[in-house]
């Protein structure tokens, strides 16, 4: 497996992944979630140009990827997927590895993100990633933006969190 930031090229074949690991969702009753379309192109550019997309490869073909985007002087992690036949096998950890030294690089206190609380490869999995559940007092003005933002978008029908692993 290589991690590598992502090229122009490379965007196309995000979002077919995304839609791909997200139907898993319809396991767990979300419906709504497993047919979401993915993020659009133009979104996955303005993270390349920044520098915050990186993808996993196998076998020369990419079968994950990370974006990230800048919130209240962290790196957070806006979406994180992995092709569900290439799952369990520690690639969602490298590409958070890969984000977490960017971030360190960036001089950056910290990653964050924002995630589901029951499913299981979401708030349980960053937990085992080194991530802490953060408590509504110590979300920032960033991360309380992205929580509302989400409201707005109905994702609170199922419980979420923002979450935080300090960088060394």
């Amino acid at each position: 497996m290589e991690i590598r930031l992502a090229s122009v090229n490379d965007l196309p074949v995000l979002s077919e992944i995304e839609v791909e690991a997200g139907r898993l969702f319809a396991d767990h009753g979300m419906e709504e979630i497993a047919g979401d379309e993915g993020a659009p192109l133009s979104v996955l550019m303005e993270h390349q140009a920044a520098g915050h997309v990186w993808v996993a490869v196998v076998d020369d073909k990419i079968v994950g990827y990370l974006t990230a985007l800048l919130v209240d002087d962290c790196l957070h992690v806006e979406q994180v997927s992995v092709r569900p036949s290439h799952g369990r096998q520690g690639i969602g950890g490298a590409l958070l590895s890969a984000a977490a030294q960017c971030a360190l690089d960036e001089g950056r206190p910290a990653l964050t993100l924002t995630t589901f609380v029951e499913v299981p490869w979401n708030a349980p999995y960053y937990q085992r990633q080194g991530f802490r559940l953060l408590s509504e007092d110590e979300l920032t003005p960033g991360l309380r933006a992205i929580r509302a933002r989400e409201a707005t978008m109905k994702l609170d029908k199922w419980p979420r969190t923002a979450m935080r692993r300090d960088l060394p």
